[in-house]
């Protein structure tokens, strides 16, 4: 193939492929704040790098990115995009329902925007392998990188923290201005530990309220929640490189 994204291939081209592979990466991700020193694109930049080097690796085709997600909480800042999940389900589910009518059958979506976009995202595969007889896989990095993230000594998960913005340094180092970041560590809040690496009993993940999110601002002057000034590219690559692995291990499964 001349490349590995779909979008710039022919039909012609494509139909050659799927004589060959039946197999498709989808990178999700979601256009909103993050932090006064990260790009809006932060989490489709990085599910985008993720399936561009696995698609380059592995030779399965990678579609073009969704660059939107379910993001209410974050419209407390200029140039978010919160799209609902309602509506979510049913794009997903008309992506695979438009590929699957050629010849795709096996796909993995790959996640950039946390434990926000999974619910609606298993929504939509489950309903597309029920619905369309096709295999679906859901790889999210915070689930896929729990045997590294205390190796690296990241922190839990938040939002604009040292573990996204590590892999941002190490994959797009020219959109993160890291002198504007400030920490902004995680504070008790009794039974609520989300991250999967945490083991304590903890409640179901929903998300902040606007209220909250304009707390913070008007609190700490950004929407940070841990420690991005911890950052580097290089605890990036070692995290981004760990994830790559995984992934290709489970486009392996699928073939």
């Amino acid at each position: 193939m001349s490349s590995i994204h779909l979008q710039e291939l022919t039909w012609a081209e494509v139909e050659a492929y799927l004589q060959q592979d039946d197999r498709c990466l989808i990178p999700v991700g979601s256009t909103e704040q993050h932090g006064r020193f990260a790009p809006l694109g932060t989490d489709s930049y990085l599910a985008q790098a993720l399936a561009e080097e696995g698609g380059r690796k592995s030779g399965v085709l990678v579609t073009p990115p969704v660059w939107f997600g379910w993001s209410p909480h974050h419209l407390v800042c200029p140039g978010t995009i919160s799209i609902r999940a309602e509506i979510l389900i049913e794009m997903l589910f008309d992506v695979f329902k438009s590929l699957s009518a050629h010849g795709f059958k096996k796909f993995v979506v790959i996640n950039g925007h946390r434990i926000v976009n999974i619910p609606w995202m298993q929504i939509a595969c489950q309903r597309a392998q029920e619905e369309l007889q096709i295999r679906t896989l859901l790889f999210d990095p915070a689930y896929m990188s729990k045997e590294i993230g205390t190796q690296l000594g990241f922190g839990e998960i938040g939002h604009a923290e040292e573990i996204e913005i590590s892999q941002m340094l190490h994959c797009f180092p020219d959109l993160v201005d890291l002198s504007l970041a400030k920490d902004h560590p995680h504070s008790g809040q009794g039974h609520y530990h989300i991250d999967p690496r945490n083991p304590r009993d903890t409640l179901c993940y929903v998300p902040s309220t606007l209220a909250a999110q304009q707390e913070i601002l008007q609190k700490t002057g950004d929407t940070v929640g841990g420690n991005p000034e911890q950052a580097s590219a290089a605890k990036g690559k070692t995290y981004h490189e760990h994830l790559i692995r995984r992934l290709l291990e489970v486009l392996d499964v699928l073939q």
